[in-house]
């Protein structure tokens, strides 16, 4: 018994990892929706129409899907030491995220800079939480609570700078460069290997079909699947969504503040739910929040015809539903796995999911110069009711 405890003891994280851990995912990941806060500055000094900011938006998760599957196939997150490939791909993504202050930017620059960015987070954000896997056993639900909360915090940050309307959109670009390369060399320098880490010691270029012949697998990564349809695209429109209420009801107030609180507080509905996690179960509370967020969807043509602190409510409580979620999926797939998997296992699902997040981007994109603004994202109800339906799935089998 006393060897025991001793040994659990020794397997406990000291109380500032995890601290460090968010600090730094919320740092690097300040670089993601760089572009996106200032997606028409870039369109204007490249000549890039308005048309076309799909593509800016788009090309991080081009950069960031081609990144995964690379890590996933190389299986990086489990042969090599995670704290140095975080470091390592921060340095990266901030190098990239940089070259957007070149002068006389090109089109092809433009979106090699952010198809970079996006290709070298898939280094920070799901190799951060296959260090929190590799640290915390139990309360893994509670730890990527954190964690994705410190994601979202830090994908909401370019618009809070740039809110504060300093010299010019150059300042985006650098402060959350800056960010992004400190926050690397601090995680790097505090957090070591886990103590749960198992390192896989060979290639296994069949990784990927392995695992999803595993059933609970495959339920809890095609469950994500459906959530990631909705995730990015209502991130990416937020502001559209903004502009278009204020426009239309003759009202002048800050795109970007209002579009910044609506990301951001949805790192607080993660944090949250990591805590219900530890009371209720992952997998009811990504149930619940996958069922909140897919009737926003369904009720969102009528929301812009309500009075605007109704409109601003609805969209906070769609952006805490939005995001509640995905910790817990990521908590789910990370415990149907070996820990000598959990690495790759954690990349693949994330490579898949922005894939799919791809088509609903574009398709937003296309659907707002064809169709009123309030009717675009009931389109994105798709996303939660293919979700809900692999919970009805996981119950029958």
């Amino acid at each position: 018994m006393k060897s025991v405890l001793l040994k659990n003891y020794h397997l406990k994280p000291k109380p500032y990892i995890l601290p460090i851990i968010i600090i730094a995912q919320f740092a690097c990941t300040s670089v993601w929706f760089a572009g996106n806060s200032i997606v028409t500055e870039l369109a204007q000094a490249t000549g890039f129409g308005e048309e076309l900011k799909g593509y800016i938006l788009s090309s991080v998760q081009f950069g960031f899907i081609l990144g995964t599957l690379t890590f996933a196939l190389l299986m990086i997150a489990d042969r090599f030491s995670p704290s140095r490939v975080f470091l390592f791909s921060a340095l990266l993504a901030a190098l990239c995220n940089v070259s957007l202050l070149l002068p006389e930017l090109s089109k092809m620059v433009l979106l090699s800079a952010r198809f970079g960015t996006g290709f070298f987070l898939a280094g920070i954000y799901p190799i951060g939480m296959k260090i929190a896997t590799d640290y915390y056993e139990s309360g893994l639900g509670k730890a990527l609570g954190y964690l994705v909360g410190a994601l979202v915090f830090g994908k909401s940050l370019p618009y809070f700078i740039k809110s504060l309307d300093l010299a010019s959109y150059t300042s985006v670009v650098q402060y959350t460069s800056g960010f992004t390369v400190a926050g690397g060399i601090l995680l790097w320098a505090l957090v070591p290997d886990g103590p749960f880490r198992k390192q896989s010691k060979k290639l296994n270029l069949k990784a990927g079909p392995d695992l999803f012949k595993i059933t609970s697998y495959r339920k809890a990564a095609f469950g994500y699947f459906g959530h990631m349809w909705e995730l990015y695209a209502f991130w990416a429109f937020i502001p559209f969504a903004m502009y278009s209420y204020l426009k239309m009801n003759q009202i002048t107030l800050p795109v970007s503040v209002l579009s910044a609180v609506a990301i951001a507080i949805g790192g607080v509905s993660c944090i949250f739910g990591g805590y219900l996690s530890q009371s209720y179960s992952s997998k009811k509370v990504a149930y619940f929040s996958l069922w909140i967020s897919g009737l926003c969807c369904l009720l969102s043509p009528f929301i812009f015809f309500l009075p605007t602190w109704i409109f601003m409510l609805f969209f906070g409580i769609w952006g805490m539903a939005v995001t509640a979620d995905s910790p817990q999926f990521s908590s789910m797939v990370a415990s149907t796995v070996t820990s000598e998997m959990k690495g790759t296992a954690l990349v693949l699902v994330n490579c898949i999911g922005f894939a799919i997040s791809i088509f609903s981007i574009e398709l937003l994109s296309y659907l707002t110069t064809v169709i009123p603004a309030y009717f675009v994202f009931l389109v994105l109800a798709l996303g939660p009711i293919f979700g809900l339906l692999q919970f009805r799935k996981m119950q029958t089998n």
